[in-house]
C-alpha cells in the first residue's frame, strides 16, 4: 500500500484580504500522511504470513505434494473470480493501487464486509446471483423454468440462442479450467503415498468430470492417518444470493496437528449424549450423525476462492451433503493459526476497548478456540428432516436457511462449551470466559456487515442477547456482562431456533430475521467506536511457496 504524503499551507495575502490554499515541500518530518479513503480500507485487512512449523514434519513424498496443489488452488481461484464476477481482467483497468488492491481481496468491485457496496466507478449493485444465472433473470423466469436441474449445486443457468433459459453442467462450463485440474491430479495421484489421499484425490477428479462428488466426499470422509489436508471443488453455496443454489470453487491447503487433534478425539464419542441434552423438545433433536465424524486442528499454508473473498474461514464443517453426514458423519477442521492471527490482531483489542475492565481478564484465546470449534459441531445437531411433512429443513427454510443455519451453530456451539466446561470435559476455561469471549466476538463478526447469511446470523443472536439482559452498556459505553441471564438466553434462544428449523416455518424465520437481522443504533457506534479506534476489520494472507521456504 502506497502512502501519499502532502502538506496543506494556509498563505494569507494581506493586500488583498485573500485566502489562499497552496502546496509546499518540507521536511519529511514535519509531513502528515495522509491515506485515501481506499487505503484505509485496505488497511482494514491486516497481514498475516500463513505459514506453518508443521510443515517440517511432512516426508519429502508429502512436500512434493504442496507445489503440486498450490497450482491446483490458483485455478480453483479464477474460477471463483468468474463465478462471482466473470473476468478478472477488470483488475488491469484499475490505475488507483489501492482500489486495484481492494478488488483482489474482495474478487471484485463490491465490498464484501459493507453489504457489497461497489467500490469501483461504474459499477452499481452486485447482482444476486453473481454469474451464475443471467444478469437480467427474474423470479417469475426462474420459477417458471421447469429444468430439474436449475437447483443443482453444479449447474449454471444460461439462454440459449433464443433467449430461453437452459442449464450447463460445471464440467461443461468450466471445461478448460477443469482439464487443466484433472491434467495436474493425475501428476499428485501418480506421486502419493498416503492411501486415503490418493483415493481421495482420484475420487475428486472423477468428480470434476461428472458433477458428482458423492464418492469424492465419502473418500474424504476416510481421510484419516494423514498429514496433508486438501480441499478443493466447488463446495459452499454462499455467494450466490439469488437462490444459495449454486456452489463456488475454493481451495484450502492444511497441516493436521497431530497431537492436538489427539486431544479433541474422545469429544466425538460425546456427541449422542450433547444431542440429548440440547435445550428443546425431544422431537426437534433426532438427527444421528454418522459415526465416522472427527475433530482435528490444522495450520492452514493456502487459501483460494470463495474461502479467501473477504472474510477469511478459520473453521471448516464438511461435507455439506446430507446424505454423507447420515453415513459417515462430518469432518471438523480447526484452523488454528488463522484463528491465533484473528483473536491476536482483532478480537481481542476489541475486547478490550468494549468490555468494562473488570471483565477483560475473561477474554482468552482458547474460548476463542473451543467457541469456534464447536459452532463446526452444532452444524450436525437438531434435525435434518421437518418434523411435520415439509421435507428437509434446507427446502422448507428457503431463502432462510443459511443465516437460520449460522444462528443455530452459533449459539449452540456456546451452549456446549459452557455444558461441556460444567461437565469437567473442557478444562483450564469457565463458562465466563466463553460468554465474554463470544460476546466479543460477535462485534468482530459484525462488521463483517449484516448482508451476508453469516451476517445476519450475528445479528440475531446479538439482538436477542440484549434484549434478555446479557449484556448491558454502562455510562461509559463499555459492556457489562450478566452471566446468569446469558446462560438463560443460550438456552432460550438455542430452543427457539431448534424449533423453527424442525418446524420448517419459514414465515416466521423470515419474519423475525427482518425484525432482528440488522444493526441497531447503539451497536453501530459501537462498531464506529472501534473503526475509529484502528481495529483492523480482518486479515489477508501472505501466501505460497517463498513464506513456506520453497524453492520455486
Amino acid at each position: 500500500m502506497k502512502k501519499q504524503t502532502f502538506t496543506l499551507l494556509i498563505c494569507l495575502i494581506s493586500f488583498s484580504a485573500m485566502t489562499i490554499s497552496c502546496k509546499s515541500k518540507k521536511d519529511a518530518s514535519e509531513t502528515p500522511n495522509v491515506q485515501s479513503e481506499m487505503e484505509l480500507k485496505v488497511a482494514e485487512y491486516a497481514f498475516v504470513d500463513l505459514h506453518s512449523d508443521l510443515y517440517n514434519n511432512l516426508s519429502e513424498n508429502e512436500k512434493e505434494l504442496i507445489p503440486i496443489f498450490m497450482q491446483i488452488g490458483e485455478i480453483m481461484d479464477g474460477l471463483f473470480w468468474k463465478q462471482t464476477f466473470g473476468d478478472k481482467s477488470l483488475i488491469d483497468t484499475i490505475q488507483d493501487a489501492a482500489t486495484k488492491d481492494f478488488a483482489i481481496i474482495n474478487y471484485g468491485p463490491w465490498d464484501r464486509l459493507d453489504n457489497n457496496k461497489p467500490f469501483v466507478q461504474g459499477y452499481g449493485a452486485k447482482p444476486l446471483g453473481c454469474q451464475y444465472y443471467p444478469i437480467d433473470i427474474t423470479a417469475e423466469e426462474y420459477a417458471n423454468f421447469s429444468d430439474t436441474t436449475k437447483k443443482s449445486l453444479y449447474t449454471v443457468l444460461r439462454r440459449d440462442e433464443a433467449g430461453a433459459l437452459k442449464t450447463v453442467w460445471y464440467r461443461d462450463e468450466y471445461r478448460e479450467e477443469l482439464t487443466k485440474v484433472c491434467e495436474l491430479l493425475d501428476k499428485a495421484i501418480e506421486i502419493c503415498e498416503n492411501k486415503g489421499l490418493k483415493n481421495y484425490l482420484i475420487e475428486r477428479k472423477k468428480a470434476f468430470q461428472t458433477d458428482d462428488y458423492f464418492a469424492s466426499d465419502m473418500a474424504w470422509m476416510d481421510m484419516k492417518d494423514g498429514n496433508i489436508d486438501f480441499i478443493f471443488g466447488p463446495i459452499e453455496n454462499y455467494d450466490d444470493k439469488l437462490n444459495e443454489a449454486k456452489a463456488s470453487y475454493e481451495a484450502f491447503i492444511l497441516l493436521k496437528d497431530v497431537k492436538r487433534s489427539a486431544d479433541l478425539a474422545h469429544f466425538i464419542a460425546l456427541l449422542p449424549a450433547l444431542q440429548k441434552e440440547l435445550p428443546c423438545a425431544p422431537e426437534y433433536k433426532t438427527f444421528v450423525p454418522g459415526a465416522a465424524s472427527d475433530l482435528n486442528v490444522y495450520d492452514a499454508i493456502y487459501y483460494a476462492g470463495d474461502c479467501n473473498a473477504g472474510s477469511k474461514t478459520i473453521a471448516i464443517n464438511l461435507p455439506n451433503d446430507d446424505r454423507v453426514q447420515e453415513k459417515k458423519g462430518a469432518r471438523r477442521l480447526q484452523l488454528r493459526n488463522s484463528m491465533q492471527a484473528k483473536f491476536d490482531k482483532i478480537l481481542l483489542p476489541i475486547g478490550k476497548l468494549i468490555i468494562e475492565p473488570e471483565q477483560q481478564e475473561y477474554l482468552k484465546f482458547d474460548a476463542f478456540f473451543w467457541n469456534v470449534t464447536f459452532h463446526e459441531v452444532a452444524h450436525g445437531l437438531g434435525v435434518k428432516q421437518t418434523i411435520n411433512g415439509k421435507g428437509s429443513v434446507d427446502d422448507a427454510m428457503g431463502s432462510e436457511k443459511t443465516s437460520w443455519e449460522e444462528a443455530k451453530a452459533d449459539i449452540l456451539g456456546l451452549f456446549l462449551v459452557c455444558n461441556l466446561i460444567e461437565k469437567g470435559e473442557i478444562k483450564d476455561l469457565s463458562v465466563e470466559e466463553a460468554i465474554t469471549t463470544y460476546i466479543a466476538g460477535i462485534l468482530r463478526s459484525v462488521r463483517f456487515g449484516a448482508s451476508s447469511s453469516h451476517g445476519k446470523a450475528n445479528m440475531m443472536c446479538y439482538n436477542f442477547m440484549e434484549k434478555a439482559g446479557a449484556f448491558t452498556r454502562n455510562e461509559d459505553g463499555t459492556y457489562h456482562i450478566n452471566f446468569k441471564k446469558s446462560k438463560e438466553a443460550i438456552n432460550e434462544w438455542s430452543g427457539l431456533i431448534l424449533k423453527t428449523q424442525a418446524t420448517g416455518d419459514r414465515a416466521f424465520a423470515e419474519k423475525y430475521r427482518n425484525e432482528n437481522g440488522s444493526i441497531p443504533a447503539a451497536l453501530q457506534a459501537d462498531l464506529d467506536k472501534i473503526n475509529g479506534a484502528g481495529i483492523p476489520r480482518d486479515i489477508r494472507f501472505n501466501q505460497g511457496l517463498e513464506i513456506l521456504g520453497i524453492k520455486k
